[in-house]
């Protein structure tokens, strides 16, 4: 749908509640549960994270912020950690030796990186991390927000072989201010937020915001598993007075699919000074309040020729040299005012958060969570923005929010059914939505809900759609308010074995 479209009837929706449930989790939790009383923002379960959990040859990786006890007081080390799965089962498999030696409870392995030591109180400095199926490695960007990046990468094989490499601190090299291949000096990468990962075939994606809020561009490359080394596409979304909020970036079938939101700039006391750094404290005039309209684009091209919902051709970032005159029309970047891009116009201040949640389904369907107060009434309401496969757009309400701060996630099984976690910080609780492919994702059902759990979930999406089992990593916050302040920095990971 253009701009100029009329926007899709709303379909309101009742939460069936009547109905066979999921069988309760398998939960393992990892972190110190030492307290962190100087700290304000918790690091791990962010939906932005792209990733902090994923499986890949029958292991299953997550990566998240960790104190090694009291004695460190606020500082956190960078943890990895690594488990031998089961089809099928939610619970891990070790082998004959690994139950002799006891490498980790429940079959994780841990690594604490404490080389590197996390001392900004800013809760935009996550940890992401990515695989590269050509060459088994394993990629971390992590601590920013609008800083030089910080990146470590692993020797070859690791995650291709994973039985034959023993997990040790040395299989990772040193925190690096550049990418393979990419020096340092490249401009974008003294400016790095939000960094993202995902296959691409038997390569892998990597992208990251430059500048500040309201103010900035997503900016693409590529890692070969072939040579081991990152090719920069290019800013393949500018914005224009306004900086572009990922709801997430997926790869499937040879397509990279991307959604997102805009956020409006608007000009403060030294926005201009390059030292100010007013824009990283999280308050100001640029808060999501400028957020607008709900966009959408895809490649065919491994990220270097971009399309509209229309097929239509809107950037071409291939190299000018090569291709002199790129495809007639384009612009060299997706810009603001690309034909096509807007799915849903939403205006600003009607409540649409930057960088909810995107799904793409196994017939190409793509799925957005995000939020609104466009119905009647005025209701803050979570949604689910559909686009089918033959480019029809829906929207259908999901339900009223009673605490807009924190983010949910969306999830495709191997059947093909959607499923919605959405957080409530208000309670400690979490709801599990889930959405069957026959009805074309009509039918919401309330299939779980839990208590002790904060953050905004994030999903291991290969496990789900491999195994057909909910691997859900979230913040361990237990009810008991004397507890909480101790054990909220550790993560939890809950896996739930789906009904096929």
């Amino acid at each position: 749908m253009s701009p100029s479209d009329p926007m899709p009837k709303l379909r309101h929706q009742n939460i069936d509640t009547a109905h066979v449930q999921l069988p309760q989790p398998v939960v393992t939790n990892l972190g110190c549960r030492s307290a962190t009383p100087g700290r304000k923002h918790k690091l791990n379960a962010y939906a932005f994270q792209q990733d902090a959990i994923v499986t890949f040859k029958g292991y299953q990786y997550v990566a998240y912020w960790s104190n090694a006890g009291p004695d460190d007081g606020d500082t956190l080390y960078l943890c990895v950690a690594r488990r031998l799965l089961r089809p099928r089962s939610g619970m891990p498999v070790l082998s004959n030796e690994d139950q002799v030696n006891k490498k980790a409870a429940y079959g994780w392995e841990v690594l604490e990186l404490r080389d590197y030591k996390q001392t900004v109180d800013d809760g935009h400095n996550t940890i992401s991390l990515g695989i590269c199926p050509g060459d088994g490695t394993i990629h971390l960007a992590f601590d920013h927000h609008c800083d030089i990046l910080r990146y470590r990468y692993s020797k070859r094989h690791v995650a291709t072989q994973p039985r034959t490499i023993s997990w040790r601190p040395d299989i990772f090299s040193a925190t690096l201010d550049c990418l393979p291949g990419i020096l340092s000096t490249h401009k974008p990468l003294r400016d790095v937020t939000y960094p993202r990962f995902g296959f691409l075939g038997e390569n892998m994606f990597f992208s990251h915001r430059d500048g500040k809020a309201g103010l900035g561009n997503d900016h693409l490359y590529t890692y070969s598993g072939k040579d081991g080394r990152y090719e920069y596409i290019g800013p393949y979304l500018t914005g224009v007075q306004s900086s572009p909020y990922v709801n997430g970036m997926t790869s499937r079938d040879g397509v990279l699919y991307v959604t997102w939101v805009y956020r409006g700039f608007v000009e403060y006391p030294g926005w201009d000074d390059p030292l100010d750094t007013k824009h990283k404290q999280q308050a100001g005039p640029n808060g999501a309040e400028n957020n607008h309209n709900i966009c959408y684009a895809y490649s065919d091209a491994d990220g270097y020729v971009w399309k509209n919902g229309c097929g239509e051709v809107i950037a071409d970032l291939r190299d000018p040299a090569k291709f002199p005159t790129g495809v007639r029309g384009s612009e060299r970047t997706i810009k603001n005012d690309c034909s096509g891009i807007a799915a849903f116009d939403v205006p600003k201040g009607k409540g649409l958060m930057n960088q909810e949640a995107q799904a793409v389904d196994q017939e190409g369907g793509v799925h957005v969570l995000n939020r609104d107060m466009m119905n009647e009434g005025g209701a803050y309401l979570w949604k689910h923005y559909y686009r089918s496969p033959d480019g029809t757009w829906t929207q259908r309400a999901l339900q009223v929010i009673t605490d807009g701060s924190k983010r949910g996630q969306l999830a495709i099984s191997k059947t093909g059914d959607l499923y919605a976690i959405l957080p409530d910080s208000t309670t400690k609780s979490m709801r599990i939505l889930r959405a069957s492919k026959a009805s074309e994702f009509a039918d919401y059902r309330e299939v779980w809900k839990g208590d002790g759990l904060g953050g905004e979930p994030l999903v291991d999406s290969a496990r789900l759609e491999y195994d057909n089992v909910l691997s859900v990593f979230a913040r361990h916050n237990p009810v008991n308010s004397a507890k909480q302040a101790a054990e909220s920095q550790a993560i939890s990971i809950l896996d739930f074995e789906l009904f096929v």
